[in-house]
């Protein structure tokens, strides 16, 4: 059975931090890319960060460059988001996702070629 459960979320000041983590099972872990998306109020789930199963040049959308940082532990099969300097625009549900295109080699920011979610954890930042 394919779980993917996230935590860390909560309430914080702007410029303070959280780590996300995501912890996978039922698959194949180092065979999937990950991706970290936000679903934000009365708007569509968007891609923050991607990483390839194996961890090089990951993705980060503009807005979250030089802030966020993503990682993933293959030997604990967990997805990171480690995210600094935290603004009230980043409020959001945050989501991780497995995308198994081209055995994980392959960096996807399109929601529809994920093929595993997690329930997300809420973020909240406050002024």
């Amino acid at each position: 059975q394919v779980q993917l459960v996230e935590s860390g979320g909560g309430l914080v000041q702007t410029g303070g931090s959280l780590r996300l983590a995501c912890a996978a099972s039922g698959f194949i872990f180092s065979k999937y890319s990950m991706g970290w998306f936000r679903q934000a109020p009365g708007k569509e789930r968007t891609i923050v960060a991607a990483i390839r199963g194996v961890d090089d040049n990951p993705f980060y959308t503009e807005s979250v460059k030089g802030r966020f940082t993503i990682s993933r532990d293959n030997a604990k099969n967990i997805v990171y988001l480690q995210m600094n300097n935290l603004k009230p625009d980043d409020t959001a549900v945050y989501s991780c996702a497995a995308s198994s295109l081209y055995g994980g080699t392959y960096l996807t920011v399109m929601k529809n070629e994920y093929d595993y979610w997690g329930q997300g954890t809420q973020v909240t930042v406050s002024f």
